[in-house]
């Protein structure tokens, strides 16, 4: 039966410029349903799969705790969610100018035992092992713990970040004084995929946190797609995640909501499933993945997030949501990791960054956070206040207009 819903006719010219599946007029069967649990059922959402992260040994909730925007007083946030068997806390320690350590160190005292925590450091080709060490010392005492079983070299886009010795001195020092147990390496940038190689190539790493959503996904266009040739912005991000997980490298996704605007969804969900269920259960559909992180800011959310639990494949009506998600906000959503745009602006500004602050401020209606992310850039948008505008118009093959968003979001946030 044909929709007479205009948001469900297809267009060509539609996908190629907003990278959505709701395109071609292509019937999307529903995929095989159902989840699988490790945990007891009850009647309130919990982790129902635990899942082995490569071969650290660790089992980790499957959807976990991301505390990026956790603030100060917000222990009750981290106690829902360990209460509902979430047990791996990733943080960072500019997370909320280290407001998010002191928060989860406070709220799991007296349960060290139970939970994994993972920290991370944005490190300079140039700095030292001795302010590394600092650093980590810094995180250990405000989350309460003698050791942290995660720790990343944060936000990688650089190669040369990679390669610095005093990474390497710093991070055995630390392993060996107990300070760490594993390492790792997270990013979500244009250079991604050339950082990731380097780092499993080199055998850095034992656990990767990687940008990852159905919209960046070729197998998103291709499973329907059949023969079509779609070409896919970032190709190779699948075989980077199945290169991690062959190598024993724990793979955790994150930015699995593609820009998070939940609200939009509202009025499509039904059946009880949401959009942010679905998005999840696309990420954990790949085997290659081992769990993701997200945002977690109050326990209604975690409640919600935690209905994907234990899927293993997309439910029915999963992919014409994810879809429609993809078509309403395609034209404005900054792919991570594509950065095709990179080398259009005259002026260095880091479009991909700067864009990404505004999803924050925006799309996850996080001012505050926006602000603290786009202070620390390298680089800001302030040239595209008196810019043409010329250099970047048609740079973004998804039509995203980058001059339209960039100029305001550097008056929004700088």
């Amino acid at each position: 039966m044909k929709s007479s819903d205009p948001a469900d006719k297809f267009d060509r010219r539609e996908l190629f410029k907003r990278g959505a599946l709701a395109g071609l007029g292509v019937v999307l069967a529903p995929l095989a349903t159902g989840a699988s649990t490790d945990a007891p059922t009850t009647d309130r959402p919990q982790v129902r799969r635990y899942a082995e992260l490569g071969k650290t040994g660790m089992k980790v909730s499957d959807i976990s705790f991301g505390s990026s925007r956790l603030r100060a007083g917000q222990e009750d946030i981290v106690r829902h969610a360990f209460d509902a068997g979430i047990n791996y806390f990733d943080s960072a320690s500019e997370y909320s100018g280290g407001e998010s350590e002191i928060t989860i160190g406070n709220a799991l005292v007296g349960k060290r035992a139970k939970v994994y925590l993972t920290s991370k450091l944005i490190t300079e080709p140039d700095m030292p092992r001795a302010a590394m060490m600092q650093t980590l010392e810094m995180s250990l005492k405000r989350l309460r713990t003698d050791y942290i079983d995660v720790y990343f070299n944060h936000a990688v886009n650089d190669v040369a970040r990679l390669k610095n010795p005093e990474w390497h001195e710093f991070t055995a020092a630390a392993r060996k004084q107990g300070k760490i147990r594993f390492v790792g390496m997270s990013g979500h940038a244009g250079h991604l995929i050339e950082c990731l190689d380097y780092a499993l190539d080199t055998n850095q790493v034992e656990v990767i946190l990687a940008a990852y959503n159905f919209g960046q996904d070729p197998r998103f266009y291709q499973r329907f797609l059949g023969g079509f040739d779609f070409v896919a912005r970032q190709p190779d991000l699948p075989r980077v995640l199945a290169k991690a997980h062959q190598k024993g490298v724990g793979v955790v996704v994150m930015k699995t909501l593609m820009g998070a605007r939940l609200n939009d969804m509202r009025q499509y969900e039904s059946g009880g499933a949401t959009f942010a269920q679905a998005a999840f259960r696309w990420v954990l559909s790949n085997s290659n993945v081992n769990a993701l992180v997200v945002s977690m800011t109050s326990g209604e959310l975690i409640d919600e997030y935690l209905g994907a639990s234990g899927w293993r494949t997309a439910a029915a009506g999963d992919l014409p949501l994810l879809g429609r998600y993809a078509r309403i906000n395609g034209a404005s959503y900054c792919r991570h990791a594509c950065n095709a745009c990179e080398s259009s602006c005259p002026n260095d500004v880091p479009i991909a960054d700067v864009m990404r602050t505004r999803m924050y401020a925006l799309d996850y209606s996080d001012l505050d956070f926006a602000r603290r992310e786009y202070s620390i850039l390298a680089g800001n948008a302030s040239a595209c206040l008196t810019c043409s505008a010329k250099p970047c118009a048609n740079a973004c093959p998804h039509g995203v207009p980058i001059a339209s968003y960039t100029a305001p979001t550097h008056r929004m946030l700088g």
